[in-house]
């Protein structure tokens, strides 16, 4: 049913993510000049602890960006913390909220015809030395399977081309397979891209879910209130009524044009560059003071942490009932996001490489890497990690490697088969799985000989002995010298 005015209750858009980050001093106002093309890539690659807020761009514009910064800023949008987003997404990813139509919304301000908006006036950013251009990575493309109707919602690169053209970079995934259906008609695929939006918007169209699931469902579920959408004005699509920016286009059929090389999510240029799809706009709304969205990529970068965080809760998911449910305790995706930790509590020996390989089996093409750890690793702590493999693994033991496997198209240290834009694309390669567990509980006497050092007083604090001490000096202790419920 189609409502006849917006909603009295205010729905969770950016504005409302913009005013959580403020209240919890997560957020830096830059109120000086910064020229998107020259200076903003490097502010926002820098910036790794809080988000920015620009306000002095060109042609008037604000924008946000790396809003989440890190793991701590995305469990904010969750209302978590980083020790329990993963298992609390996992739950979530059970609930899927219908969306509601609304005759209107706040993304209706103001409608915009071809040759009355122009893609270059946006502040759009350059984000590396070497990349082709300005690519808008905050674009939502929102698609539909042309037999089924069923809608698609995810992440696509878009380098500025025109005042009205962009590329896009399709993934072989589900947008690519609406895309083929259209080809194969040899009509154009009518597509809606919208920019700027709460974060769990964006956390729910980096989730792979079974193709047909509809992602508006998801982020519902992760709201906990339902979608609110508006019809499309010129293609039949539908797009949240609270985004800040939406573009109306078509990706025409068998048409490739060169695109790229861009910073991509792995700290790399090189992947997925060549001859890609193209879009046509022919259409804008917006907000009538529409704040931009920015988005870094990069390893450890705000489009990275997008995608640890619902890849992390799936694979949590998927291991939770392996064996018949076994002691996790978390699961988080390493940088880079081919690789995943798996902290766990052994039951018996073996378990932890029965979870390794479901969790390189998983709905991602990412994980190429599992490690497992024993609770008392501190996983968001790197260097907890490296002593984990340096000291509790014997590679000819613990280390399995699988061979001719298939591997995300994008991880340019792997074989590349086919190329961009063309059915064949992939990386072939392999996976690992390394255990650094030590030996469970029920073989107490081994376990015994893995028990870490704790000073003869852990409860003593230096900042009470010192008031040049704070807790910066101590902040790289492992969280289980203060005796941490992460001891298990």
């Amino acid at each position: 049913m189609v409502s006849s005015s917006r909603s009295d209750a205010q729905p969770k858009d950016m504005r409302s993510w913009i005013a959580e980050l403020e209240a919890a001093g997560e957020l830096i106002r830059v109120d000086k000049p910064v020229d998107p093309l020259t200076q903003m890539g490097s502010l926002l690659y820098q910036c790794r602890e809080k988000a920015l807020l620009f306000e002095k761009l060109p042609h008037g514009w604000r924008a946000l960006g790396q809003a989440p910064a890190n793991v701590r800023l995305a469990a904010l949008a969750f209302g978590a913390t980083e020790e329990t987003v993963i298992p609390l997404v996992a739950e979530r990813l059970g609930t899927r909220i219908p969306t509601v139509m609304v005759a209107t919304g706040p993304v209706k301000d103001v409608a915009l015809k071809k040759g009355e908006f122009d893609l270059t006036q946006l502040p759009v950013h350059v984000a590396g030395q070497r990349d082709g251009g300005p690519v808008i990575g905050s674009g939502l493309v929102v698609t539909k399977d042309p037999d089924t109707g069923q809608r698609n919602v995810s992440f696509h690169r878009l380098q500025i081309k025109g005042p009205n053209k962009s590329g896009i970079l399709l993934y072989p995934r589900h947008s690519w397979k609406n895309y083929l259906k259209y080809q194969a008609r040899n009509e154009p695929m009518p597509v809606a891209v919208f920019i700027g939006h709460h974060p769990l918007y964006y956390a729910a169209a980096a989730t792979t879910a079974a193709y047909g699931i509809d992602e508006f469902e998801i982020a519902g579920g992760f709201l906990g209130e339902a979608v609110r959408l508006v019809k499309c004005d010129t293609v039949d699509l539908e797009v949240p009524a609270d985004a800040e920016i939406v573009l109306e286009g078509h990706i025409p059929p068998h048409y490739r044009e060169e695109e790229g090389p861009f910073s991509e999510f792995q700290d790399y240029y090189v992947t997925g560059t060549g001859k890609n799809p193209i879009v046509e706009y022919q259409h804008m709304t917006r907000r009538h003071d529409a704040i931009f969205k920015n988005l870094q990529n990069g390893s450890e970068m705000e489009g990275c942490v997008f995608h640890k965080i619902p890849m992390s809760a799936t694979i949590y998911r998927r291991l939770k009932d392996v064996g018949g449910g076994p002691n996790l305790h978390n699961v988080m995706a390493l940088p880079g996001i081919f690789g995943v930790v798996v902290q766990m509590t052994q039951r018996y020996y073996g378990e932890a490489k029965n979870l390794l390989m479901a969790a390189l089996s998983s709905e991602y093409h990412h994980p190429k890497i599992a490690i497992a750890v024993d609770a008392d690793v501190d996983i968001f702590n790197h260097t907890e990690l490296m002593w984990a493999l340096t000291t509790r693994v014997n590679p000819e033991r613990d280390v399995v490697i699988i061979p001719g496997t298939h591997n995300h198209a994008m991880d340019a240290s792997l074989p590349e088969i086919g190329a961009p834009g063309t059915p064949l694309w992939q990386r072939a390669g392999s996976k690992m799985i390394i255990d650094a567990t030590i030996p469970p509980p029920a073989d107490a006497e081994a376990r015994a000989a893995f028990e870490r050092i704790r000073p003869h007083n852990p409860q003593l604090r230096l900042e009470d002995f010192a008031a040049e001490a704070s807790l910066p000096l101590v902040r790289g202790l492992p969280a289980r010298f203060f005796g941490s419920k992460l001891v298990r």
